[in-house]
């Protein structure tokens, strides 16, 4: 049982940066992996990056590899996406997510999503 609230969206021009921040409850925080998901009109929701529940490891799409870092603060009970050098594509609505489980990514709860848009 996990509460997860994201914030740090926003418009930001190609080649730019953003933070994305994940503020979950901390009852189960620690025990749960967590990740990031994106979102574009008409297509699926698309993992875009995992973390385990120490913070030790990671794990990211090819589309995102080499720009963006997942990280997590456990005693801050938060998740973070730094998002550089970004790009037109990266526009889409991002998703915190606490996972089943870091090595298969399945999702146990959903955040309720931050615009990122970002233009060229």
């Amino acid at each position: 049982q996990v509460q997860l609230v994201e914030s740090g969206g926003g418009l930001v021009q190609a080649g730019g940066s953003l933070r994305l921040s994940c503020a979950a409850s901390g009852r189960t925080f620690s025990s749960s992996a967590m990740g990031w998901f994106r979102q574009v009109p008409g297509k699926d929701r698309a993992f875009i990056a995992a973390v385990s529940e120490g913070g030790r490891y990671t794990n990211y799409a090819d589309s995102v590899k080499g720009r963006f870092t997942i990280s997590r603060d456990n005693a801050k009970n938060t998740v973070y996406l730094q998002m550089n050098s970004l790009k037109p594509e990266d526009t889409a609505v991002y998703y915190c997510a606490a996972l089943r489980d870091y090595y298969s990514a399945s999702v146990a709860y959903w955040g309720q999503g931050t615009q990122v848009t970002v233009s060229s």
